[in-house]
């Protein structure tokens, strides 16, 4: 077998093979071989048809599956021969088998970027120290505070006001006609301030008494989520049937044992401190390797394949396909589409690979191993986080090799991050001014 490799570019190359013609009789031959061993044939006895009846019968499904298994093996033993780390499927430009010739072919295939050494020592890398205020404290108290609240009806009849939970019935009207994009809906609950309607459907409430009926109209901006609303002007017809208070709880130790197993309510601020910490602990680290990563780029280039960069738009893709689907969504609710996706996210999707990429050359430059009882633990935090028993959790990995490397190469990537920042020039700093604190609760 001939090989010969053609660069078109450092990720990507175009393998020649040619496959002599002994080799392809051979497969031929055995081919028939194993067809008249098997085929019932009128007229002749199981194994006794003759090869040119054969021929006449079965050469078209003959060729296609000798062509086929030539290719796989040669393809494979090509890679092998040349050391090529191939990623993505390949793409063969092969022509029709003829018996007697040799095949020629050609394979179009992405490889792993060659990563030279990577000099990830002495970055220089700011650490921001991010602290917990009593003010982010109360900010989840108050969270926690409305998720209690109850409501309670009028005390005395009154128009509905800022603050007020109402249920109402609405229905869309365009030009004096139902609009279907925007149906009767009955028994709707809305807080008046909760700014989940448009502020113009909103305002229109204000001032309403128990059973009034008000056309609101409402001009929908041009760049709604909902295409089919957006840039449109809609007339609503609303009827209020009630009108409720919310009367929220007083935030004290009672508060704390509804939340959860709190005994009292200085309990529960130590559980939300905590919480708020690992929040800045992770911030901090994500910050931290992020910078680590920019620089990285900066000492080390390379271009990266397009399979991957693909595999992990697709990955991106299903992530935020799950995220609407747990809402009762899809993407065309909110006027998306996969592709629209794939174009904001795509230099995201690049980055990421790039990451992978640099983290495992680390791994392999520095010669990381993963201590059996890494894995162990790794396995047990993943039965608590998921509430299941450590067995169950284990014998998933055993029974799902692909889903045990990954974790292993997962925790591989973690521990060439953490050897970056400890090989690193670390800077204490205060953060700016307006970082946004991490949110957690402790329910």
């Amino acid at each position: 077998m001939q090989v010969t490799v053609e660069d078109i570019s450092s990720v990507k190359k175009t393998l020649r093979v040619e496959i002599p013609r002994e080799e392809v009789s051979r497969e031929i031959d055995r081919a028939y071989d194993e067809v008249r061993r098997t085929a019932r044939v009128k007229g002749f006895r199981p194994g006794k048809t003759p090869r040119s009846v054969l021929e006449r019968m079965f050469q078209k499904e003959i060729l296609e599956d000798v062509t086929a298994r030539l290719l796989e093996r040669s393809f494979l033993d090509a890679v092998r021969e040349r050391e090529l780390r191939v990623v993505g499927r390949p793409r063969f430009d092969a022509p029709s088998l003829k018996p007697e010739e040799p095949l020629v072919y050609a394979a179009t295939v992405e490889v792993a970027p060659r990563i030279g050494e990577v000099p990830f020592r002495g970055l220089k890398i700011k650490r921001p120290r991010y602290r917990v205020s009593q003010a982010e404290v109360e900010v989840q108290l108050g969270r926690m505070q409305k998720h209690l609240a109850r409501l309670e009806p009028l005390a005395e009849p009154r128009p509905a006001a800022a603050g007020d939970v109402l249920r109402i019935d609405f229905e869309g009207f365009q030009d004096g006609k139902p609009c279907a994009e925007t149906p009767r809906t009955e028994n709707f609950t809305l807080k008046l301030g909760g700014g989940r309607v448009l502020p113009a459907f909103e305002a229109g409430l204000i001032g309403m008494q128990v059973g009034e009926t008000r056309d609101l109209p409402v001009s929908f901006p041009a760049d709604y989520e909902n295409p089919d609303l957006a840039g449109r002007e809609i007339t609503f017809r609303v009827t209020l049937h009630e009108i409720r208070l919310e009367v929220l709880p007083p935030i004290d130790d009672e508060l704390a044992r509804r939340i959860g197993p709190y005994q009292s309510l200085e309990e529960l601020r130590h559980k939300i401190v905590s919480q708020l910490e690992e929040g800045y602990r992770k911030r901090i680290e994500q910050e931290m390797n992020e910078q680590a990563f920019r620089q990285l780029l900066d000492r080390v280039s390379f271009e990266v394949p397009e399979a991957l960069v693909e595999a992990e738009l697709e990955g991106i893709l299903e992530e935020a396909e799950r995220a609407f689907e747990a809402r009762n969504r899809s993407l065309e609710d909110a006027g998306l589409s996969r592709e629209s996706i794939a174009a904001t996210y795509r230099e995201t999707a690049v980055n990421q690979v790039k990451r992978h990429l640099l983290l495992a050359r680390i791994v392999e430059q520095e010669k990381l191993e993963l201590p059996p009882e890494e894995l162990d633990r790794a396995m047990a935090e993943i039965a608590g986080r998921l509430q299941q028993p450590l067995a169950s959790v284990q014998k998933y990995y055993r029974e799902m090799p692909e889903k045990l490397e990954a974790l292993r190469h997962a925790l591989l990537e973690k521990k060439a991050a953490a050897l970056i920042l400890e090989a690193g020039e670390i800077e204490e700093v205060d953060p700016p001014a307006e970082g946004a604190p991490p949110t957690g609760t402790a329910a």
